[in-house]
């Protein structure tokens, strides 16, 4: 009795051992915690597509522990998504502040079906213009054009109206104006010229808008008030608006506001 009381004694005391040399193990560990893994999302105009692609994966390469994830479409479509409760950490809400600008232009396809070689030829009856939506941005700046050139004797009070009635489709961005316009689908569109990518430059030539009648788009930029993730979403900002960032934008053929 007494021996196996002694063999049952030794046992107990292994086994807190081995649990006391467990716990030793563990508590030592001296490896480096890793930052929990951030989703932004990030809601953007269309016409910013390329050059906001780009800004994050250079974001990306100074972030290691944030994805970067864009919603790309008409402002106007994402104005109304955040205020459904999409979930967004970066949009056109709260206090923003204008991070770039950008120009309307006119494009036509390379083979010019519409023999457009001016901006009064857009008063031609039976063309083919697209043309954004009256709510999206570059569809109600294209209309503000026309209404400046109307006010010039160089193009006629009439000028507005001949041209909106060559009118065949409003998009809900400006990056399907464009692809109507290179598939042949449309003689002319209103786009920025921004728009005219590298992908599309073959495919459509441009007819510039003076800037005495042209208008001046700006982009806002904030912080979602409802971010969960307000810090990375600031820095995410922060970099677009860094020389890095405007760097970026410029290549793109943005008007940029620094640097």
């Amino acid at each position: 009795m007494k021996r196996s009381l002694r063999l049952f004694l030794l046992f107990l005391s292994f086994c807190m051992l081995l649990a006391a040399c467990g716990g030793s193990t563990t508590t030592s560990s001296t490896s480096t915690p890793t930052l929990a893994p951030v989703t932004l999302n990030v809601f953007a105009a269309a016409s910013l597509t390329e050059s906001f692609t780009e800004i994050g994966t250079a974001y990306q390469q100074q972030h290691s522990d944030v994805t970067v994830k864009f919603n790309f479409n008409g402002s106007q479509i994402l104005e109304q998504q955040i205020a459904n409760g999409a979930p967004a950490d970066v949009g056109l809400v709260n206090t923003p502040q204008v991070f770039v600008k950008n120009r309307l232009v006119v494009i036509i396809p390379t083979s010019n079906p519409g023999n457009i070689n001016s901006l009064k030829d857009l008063s031609k009856k039976g063309l083919k213009i697209v043309i954004g939506a009256n709510a999206v941005p570059a569809g109600k700046y294209a209309r503000q054009a026309l209404a400046n050139l109307s006010q010039s004797t160089d193009y006629g009070s009439s000028f507005t109206n001949e041209v909106l009635a060559n009118v065949v489709s409003e998009e809900q961005n400006v990056k399907a104006v464009v692809q109507k316009v290179q598939l042949g689908e449309a003689d002319a569109g209103f786009v920025y010229v921004t728009d005219v990518t590298s992908a599309v430059a073959d495919k459509v030539k441009i007819i510039d808008i003076p800037d005495p009648y042209n208008v001046i788009a700006q982009y806002p930029i904030a912080v979602v008030k409802s971010s969960p993730h307000h810090s990375d979403a600031q820095s995410f900002v922060d970099f677009v608006l860094s020389p890095n960032g405007q760097a970026i934008l410029k290549k793109y053929n943005f008007i940029i506001i620094s640097g």
